[in-house]
């Protein structure tokens, strides 16, 4: 973790006004709410926008899931979000990804074993990270595998997750209970 302790505390249960309490615990386990959520509850106006856009992301991307997990592993360690990382290892896992293939995507698209498909999602998300901007080599392959709404899907997992680590690591998000951080 970039910080030792959180720069914005996440909101207790104690504070939760009804919308934020409909919003992070609509089945009553304050328990289970997830450190980045009761964070970003603390601004709420923004917390409501976001997990419109998140949610669709997350889970009603039309990228495979798996596929999905792999770009998003990939932008959080290129991020140094050990947050995002833990988190999204244990949804990895619940997708298909094995414990070998999460320690290879901190190694990038040049490690060994990748399939084309694989090796294409962790090149493009290193280019939208490292110039905001995808190449032709690399969107033409991609598009031999995927449709406009995937491709476009890719460019949007890609940037809500780096937008993620930043806010993740700047406000100081620690790991939840029981999730580990990065692959050893």
């Amino acid at each position: 973790m970039r910080l030792s302790e959180p720069r914005v505390t996440p909101l207790d249960a104690a504070d939760w006004d009804e919308e934020i309490r409909g919003r992070l615990d609509p089945h009553g386990n304050p328990d289970g709410v997830l450190n980045v959520m009761k964070t970003l509850a603390r601004h709420k106006k923004l917390f409501k926008r976001w997990q419109v856009f998140a949610n669709h992301v997350l889970f009603k991307s039309s990228m495979p899931t798996r596929e999905k997990e792999i770009l998003i592993l990939r932008i959080g360690w290129l991020c140094q979000s050990e947050y995002e990382f833990g988190q999204h290892t244990i949804i990895g896992k619940e997708a298909g990804l094995t414990d070998d293939e999460i320690r290879r995507i901190t190694k990038g698209p040049d490690a060994p074993g990748w399939s084309e498909r694989d090796k294409l999602l962790l090149q493009a998300t290193d280019e939208l990270h490292g110039d905001a901007f995808m190449s032709d080599a690399t969107w033409n392959a991609l598009s031999a595998h995927y449709n406009t709404e995937q491709m476009m899907d890719i460019v949007f997992a890609v940037g809500q997750y780096n937008m993620v680590s930043m806010a993740l690591n700047t406000l100081g998000v620690q790991l939840d209970d029981g999730v580990g951080g990065y692959p050893t």
